[in-house]
């Protein structure tokens, strides 16, 4: 058994991350936090519900509060003795925004620490029974966004170059523009994961040239990572150095 530890003290706040939907991919320090805290604020229809029974913490939906709004409400809640976790879906640290929020947190002199979670670029991993880094397919991986309301240029175009493995986060809706800035031949593998280890998970494998037309025909627009490169297929890949020849 672990050792339990007492990590609240006065002024400080807790960022954990929840994971990517199984409310069992929580970390044991996060579950813990989630158990002892007295005010818990979560990002809405990010966060698995289950994560949220039988705490004992008031519960607060961030979903429509602006960001004033959400460290006004820590740094009261701080101010007052509470418990005070503020929980992010996957890990905090991969567009998890928290940045902006610890700031202002800090300046008023309160202690911020972060719990990793799990990513949901992990579970979608898992659920393609794959490695996102593949001897003899892909040594690297990179982690990117499409062009949106808060993105005015994406460089998937020019990252596509390098034939790494990419992972693209916030994408579904756009994933016809995202194909045809990929400049890798139409056959190259994709895959796209909707609520990567919920109950209502949904996995989509296709190619560049075909994978927009199922990803439109399923329904996904939202909650989806898309997965780029040879990593997909799970072929062609050569043995470990890790593990020795007989």
């Amino acid at each position: 058994m672990f050792e339990r530890k007492d990590d609240w003290s006065p002024m400080r706040v807790y960022f954990v991350g929840a994971g990517p939907g199984d409310p069992e991919l929580i970390t044991l320090k996060g579950h813990r936090l989630l158990r002892e805290a007295d005010l818990v604020i979560y990002t809405g229809s990010l966060i698995n519900r289950d994560l949220l029974r039988g705490l004992r913490a008031e519960l607060v939906d961030s979903s429509n509060l602006s960001l004033e709004e959400i460290t006004e409400r820590i740094i009261r809640g701080v101010r007052e003795g509470k418990k005070v976790v503020r929980l992010h879906s996957g890990d905090p640290s991969l567009y998890g925004a928290i940045l902006e929020q610890m700031r202002p947190l800090e300046e008023n002199g309160i202690d911020v620490e972060v719990v990793p979670g799990v990513s949901s670029l992990f579970a979608a991993a898992a659920a393609l029974k794959t490695q996102l880094t593949l001897k003899g397919v892909s040594e690297s991986l990179i982690i990117t966004r499409p062009a949106g309301t808060t993105l005015e240029r994406d460089e998937i175009k020019e990252l596509s170059q390098h034939g790494s493995t990419m992972a693209v986060f916030l994408g579904a809706e756009k994933i016809r523009r995202i194909v045809s800035s990929v400049r890798l031949p139409a056959d190259t593998p994709v895959a796209v994961v909707y609520h990567a280890s919920w109950p209502d998970q949904q996995v989509l494998i296709g190619t560049l040239g075909d994978i927009a037309e199922k990803v439109e025909k399923a329904g996904i627009n939202k909650s989806a990572l898309i997965l780029i490169g040879g990593v997909v297929r799970r072929d062609g890949f050569r043995r470990s150095h890790l593990y020795r020849s007989r």
